[in-house]
């Protein structure tokens, strides 16, 4: 394993970058493609007002 040396503001910034890397594992992409489907649907005017 290689040792770098890098600046602690950029240190800093790449750590908070893995942890919102962290907190998007926790996302359900399935659920995230079925919204992203239904709004398709939505803009091609296949769905009819339920409410």
């Amino acid at each position: 394993m290689e040792t770098i040396t890098i600046p602690k503001d950029e240190y800093e910034y790449i750590k908070v970058e893995l942890k919102k890397l962290k907190k998007l594992e926790k996302i359900d992409f399935a659920l995230v493609r079925q919204f992203k489907k239904s709004l398709e649907d939505v803009k091609a005017g296949r769905i009819r007002r339920v409410a």
